[in-house]
């Protein structure tokens, strides 16, 4: 095991990844020399050199565009968008070129990409660097869409995501990525699922589902709420198309309520489908109607005003207090 922060623990499993196959390809702005905005991708281009790790220009459609033909020919693109806001320009490529290849040619043509982008708030940056725009990609049938919230998942999932034979989108909790955890750098693909769900911490009174970067602030919530005797089950999500209902239902059977939380707006939200989605399977095993905590239904506010829009702990206790109370 080795104690690595989340940035540095992607860093490594995109070595990892680049040493394993020759074919994997990184791609975007500034990712080279400089090794991008966040440090993610720091030294692999004077490791690999400029033909694996490819610095591009400003223009995140011709990045995408790029990397659907480099797929079509068996390279395996890894394209860094640099912000969250930075998506809606490769929007078109995403949605009708990358999710819908393969089934256009009957399944000859596989997508194996995966576009990572740093999203989420809590960093104190201006307008579109600090989105949440994962609803659009999870509603776009033909993606994969996953988030790490730590750095093991972060150093098996960017691999595992790059090994998928389907295009994936892949989201890093930006203000995490200093957040420091235990890696087993020679973990296998295997060990562990890319697509389901962890119970992080085992309650009985509420589940809490959530992903990236609000499954801390979810174990911040916990730890207080075991204070005052009230037992809450945190279960990381980590992936959103799928998502893994299975376990959602199974822990709602235990605890007989659920709250989701997540920093996207929560009107027409992943938590809108998951409320759904649990109303429908547990109906009968219910104690309380499904509650979502998530950012307002407003652009995203100047960096002074970040603090009252992200939710925090208390906003998730509050939750809790509201669900135990009906």
């Amino acid at each position: 095991m080795t104690t690595m922060a989340l940035g540095k623990a992607i860093n490594a499993g995109l070595r990892c990844a680049m040493e394993s196959d020759p074919k994997v390809v990184l791609m975007g702005e500034d990712i080279g020399k400089l090794g991008g905005v966040f440090r993610v991708t720091e030294g692999l281009q004077q490791e690999f050199g400029e033909q694996r790790v490819i610095d591009t220009p400003l223009a995140e459609s011709g990045i995408i565009g790029t990397a659907v033909g480099m797929a079509m020919r068996g390279y395996r693109p890894v394209c860094e968008i640099q912000f969250d806001g930075f998506a809606y320009p490769a929007f078109d490529q995403i949605v009708s070129q990358v999710a819908k290849l393969h089934n256009r040619t009957k399944g000859d043509v596989k997508m194996p990409m995966t576009i990572r982008i740093p999203y989420g708030g809590g960093i104190g940056a201006v307008e579109h660097h600090s989105e949440s725009p994962e609803a659009y990609f999870a509603h776009t049938a033909g993606l994969r869409v996953v988030t790490c919230s730590n750095a093991a998942d972060g150093h098996l999932m960017i691999r595992q995501a790059i090994a998928s034979e389907d295009p994936v989108i892949f989201f890093e909790p930006k203000r995490r990525y200093w957040e420091k955890g235990e890696v087993d750098e020679q973990a296998s693909l295997e060990s562990a699922p890319l697509h389901r769900a962890r119970v992080v911490v085992a309650g009985t009174d509420v589940t809490i589902a959530t992903y990236g970067p609000l499954v801390s602030t979810a174990l911040a919530a916990a730890s207080v709420a075991a204070e005052e005797g009230i037992s809450l089950e945190v279960i990381d999500l980590r992936t959103l198309s799928p998502i893994d209902f299975d376990s959602l239902e199974a822990s709602v059977g235990r605890t007989g309520r659920l709250v989701v939380a997540h920093e996207a707006s929560v009107f027409l939200g992943v938590g809108a489908e998951i409320a759904a989605r649990i109303s429908e399977r547990c109906f009968f095993r219910l104690e309380a109607p499904v509650l979502r905590i998530g950012g307002f239904s407003v652009p995203y506010p100047p960096a002074k005003l970040e603090d009252a829009f992200l939710p925090d702990a208390d906003r998730i206790l509050d939750a809790v207090d509201r669900s135990l109370a009906i």
